[in-house]
């Protein structure tokens, strides 16, 4: 007779007890015991959960806080209660969090003009840059650290709002003026931080632009910005690497510059309009925060599409409180948590990062260099993390090079995004703590703000899985057909509007055209709006990603358009066509960037595929890879000449690795 779930779930627990008791067990025994306690497990049955929250966890949790306070039997009736009277719920979120209102909102939420046009916080005034220094001034607010450094370095909130007041009086003193655009292209610092929250305190808003990206990406984003200045440093060092930055933006061109010097690395010679760091400085007074309506811009992010320039997204202060909201239930962070999630400000978890922290009151842990490496997760001890943001590329190879489990007890909860994971990994992550502190899986994007599809720390976990839709957001899969999927399926994920975070304007596109038009009308008529993602409904009320609709992939994190790849590739004289895709190995986990060519002239092909890749890299981004070179005689097209990728994705799977 098979074991019933409830007999898996205590054969479980069983084995979890001997791990905690003797945590020196090899993981491969703990994978196949895993696999031999669930391996009689019907798929009706739903994911096996190896984490289950506990009393603590129901009472202590900013979730189970709520619902006792609201009389929610479930989580689901939460869930539901947020999608239902969004204003109630929002209401609610901006009580909780405390948010600071010069001039508090007349309505809520006015959505007389449609789901797709709402009008939150009508008549409100405020600068999200406030609600962030909440915390008692003597509490710390970051922990900085880096590579090379023998010792962290301490900031207080009282400490970091003086400096973010004077970042403020000096953009203002140096000519610059509310509504003007300043860049960010820099790694995530105590002066990274201060300098974002002083540019938006000054009213102005930041142009992020992550660190990895070449002059000729910079300057492209930095005319789509409209960027008046650029905030930078002059080098840093990753995996024991000097990366110059400075000399990168004087190729791109770009325009005045504040430039962090590094005192110990030979000088930089600045342009004759630059400044440095100290310079702009200059005044310690206190800095009355520009107020703002809610939809002011506050950040403009770039995520790349189907065409070659990337989406121009604007965040707003509206934007800030989604993300806290997500931060304070879904990450479920308290103000004696300290956060460390490995990012960049030019990525939408930079800036998510300091309002999910600083908001809910936090501290966040911030680390110089490359979190791949040892001296990281030492790093997580030393600050003492409680909540590790991860991607699963970084957790491959954390578990690649045998890294040190012992420096992640103090995690209590881990939260995944960027990419798909997949389940070995990720048993193998919370094996690292015994099985204590659950993955949260998350996932969203730059025009939400945060997730739509989320884990919390009131239901039960399975790795490589979400358990439901984020708090005040509710979704739709349709599949192939048109029809909505049911309690299980697979299909393309729709969103139901509105929900503070959700962009209303993009700065280089038609956003009613990128994201409402040609939609299906919803359950009950309702308004649906365009996602891109795949997901799978699993029984139980479980979600696995299954990678993106359209032709978005996403490498290590950061989305990219295959025609983006496409042009770099045509490039190369040896090359006559091309077509890119992403490759999920065994159907889940992250893509592998898999390049199908067709020859301009017979050339050695491991040759090709090294200097493909060097392209891809020098001008995308370094951090992408050529996982696969196929060369083929021609490549699949419709009679309309549209290249055909699903049929190469399935050419891919059945003989991808026939060659």
């Amino acid at each position: 007779m098979k074991p019933s779930p409830r007999q898996q779930a205590a054969s479980w627990r069983r084995f979890v007890e001997r791990v905690r008791s003797d945590p020196d067990l090899p993981f491969d025994e703990q994978w196949r015991e895993f696999n031999a306690i669930f391996a009689e497990r019907r798929v009706e049955d739903g994911p096996p959960p190896v984490w289950s929250p506990g009393p603590r966890d129901l009472e202590r949790s900013n979730l189970g806080r709520i619902m006792a306070e609201r009389g929610f039997a479930s989580y689901h009736d939460l869930h539901k209660w947020s999608t239902e009277p969004r204003a109630e719920f929002w209401e609610m979120v901006l009580s909780r969090l405390g948010i600071a209102f010069k001039r508090a909102p007349r309505t809520i939420l006015d959505a007389s003009e449609g789901a797709a046009f709402p009008r939150w916080l009508s008549g409100a005034r405020l600068n999200c840059v406030d609600s962030c220094f909440r915390a008692a001034p003597d509490k710390t607010a970051i922990v900085d650290g880096g590579e090379g450094r023998a010792r962290t370095r301490n900031v207080s909130y009282g400490e970091l709002e003086r400096l973010v007041n004077r970042v403020a009086n000096g953009l203002l003193a140096s000519g610059f003026l509310p509504g003007d655009g300043i860049a960010l292209y820099m790694p995530m610092t105590i002066e990274c931080v201060a300098a974002y929250l002083g540019i938006l305190r000054a009213g102005c808003h930041v142009v992020s632009i992550a660190d990895s990206f070449p002059p000729r990406e910079v300057a492209r984003r930095l005319e789509t910005g409209k960027a008046a200045g650029i905030v930078t440093v002059d080098r840093f060092t990753r995996a024991g690497k000097a990366i110059e930055l400075f000399s990168k933006i004087r190729e791109a061109a770009a325009p005045r510059a504040i430039v962090v010097i590094d005192p110990n690395a030979p000088r930089t010679e600045l342009r004759a309009t630059d400044m440095t760091w100290e310079e702009l400085l200059a005044d310690e007074t206190d800095f009355a925060s520009h107020a703002a309506e809610p939809e002011s811009l506050t950040t403009v992010l770039f995520s790349s599409g189907t065409t070659g320039d990337p989406k121009a997204i604007p965040w707003t202060h509206l934007t800030a409180i989604k993300a806290a909201m997500d931060g304070h239930f879904h990450q479920d962070i308290h103000p004696d948590d300290v956060i460390a999630w490995p990012t960049n400000i030019g990525w939408m978890m930079g800036p998510w990062l300091i309002y999910a922290a600083m908001m809910n009151r936090a501290t966040m842990a911030l680390y110089q260099g490359a979190p791949n490496q040892s001296r990281f997760t030492r790093f997580v001890r030393d600050a003492g993390v409680t909540v590790l943001g991860v991607v699963p590329s970084l957790v491959r190879a954390w578990r690649s090079s045998g890294i040190d489990g012992d420096l992640w007890r103090g995690v209590r909860l881990f939260s995944s995004t960027g990419e798909p994971s997949n389940v070995e990994d990720y048993l193998w992550l919370m094996s690292r703590t015994g099985y204590r502190a659950p993955v949260i899986e998350y996932c969203g994007g730059t025009e939400i703000g945060g997730g739509y599809v989320t884990g919390t720390v009131v239901q039960p976990a399975s790795p490589a899985t979400f358990t439901t839709p984020a708090l005040g957001l509710d979704l739709v899969l349709v599949d192939e057909d048109g029809g909505f999927v049911g309690e299980t399926g697979s299909g393309e994920v729709y969103l139901l509007p509105p929900s503070i975070g959700l962009s209303q304007q993009l700065l280089n596109r038609d956003h009613h055209e990128v994201y409402y038009r040609g939609c299906p009308e919803g359950p009950n008529g309702t308004t649906l709006r365009r996602h891109g993602d795949r997901l799978s409904r699993l029984p139980g009320g479980h979600y696995r990603a299954r990678g993106r609709a359209d032709d978005t992939m996403n490498l290590g994190g950061i989305k990219v358009g295959s025609l983006e790849i496409e042009t770099v590739l045509g490039a190369h004289p040896d090359v006559a066509e091309s077509a890119a895709i992403g490759v999920q190995p065994g159907g889940q986990g992250a893509e592998h960037l898999v390049v199908f060519v067709r020859l301009a002239s017979e050339t050695d092909r491991k040759r090709l595929r090294q200097e493909l890749g060097g392209l891809v890299a020098e001008r995308l981004n370094p951090l992408f890879r050529i996982h696969d070179l196929v060369v083929v005689d021609g490549l699949p097209r419709t009679a309309s000449n549209k290249l055909m990728r699903r049929e190469l994705l399935a050419r891919y799977a059945e003989h991808g690795s026939d060659r």
